[in-house]
């Protein structure tokens, strides 16, 4: 017998937990969108994503140069399955912050390198758009 088909929320959530590329867009200082590619975590419980960065990376800066609470988008895409996630960054130095960052990031990915210039980039999800998007939404 086959198993049943996966619901619509397992596919949901799969789809922010297998292994792609995804992209983050933060504002430059001239207002105008740095988008790059990167490793994205998503909390569904927390609504919590993660990128981990260099403290030096333009990605950090930008945000560190906008302030409080500046407002960033993480996006994937496959086929026509895509998803967005938009919230406020902060940028989180501390040791515990960093360690379960990378611990997030090796689920999903593989083991980070090494990097004592480590931060994490923790954006507070409040909106989610695309054609899937995580359970909850």
């Amino acid at each position: 017998m086959a198993a049943p088909p996966p619901s619509q929320s397992d596919a949901e959530l799969d789809f922010w937990q297998e292994r792609r590329i995804c992209f983050l867009s933060t504002p430059r200082p001239d207002d105008t969108a740095h988008l790059v590619p990167v490793g994205v975590t998503y909390d569904p419980e927390t609504r919590i994503a993660r990128v981990i960065s260099s403290r030096t990376s333009k990605k950090v800066r930008n945000i560190l140069a906008a302030g409080p609470d500046v407002t960033v988008a993480v996006s994937q895409a496959e086929g026509r399955r895509w998803s967005t996630l938009e919230g406020a960054a902060v940028i989180k130095e501390d040791p515990q912050s960093v360690a379960d960052a990378e611990a997030r990031y090796a689920q999903r990915y593989k083991q980070p390198r090494t990097n004592p210039e480590r931060v994490v980039i923790e954006i507070t999800v409040t909106k989610a758009m695309g054609t899937v998007k995580p359970p909850g939404w």
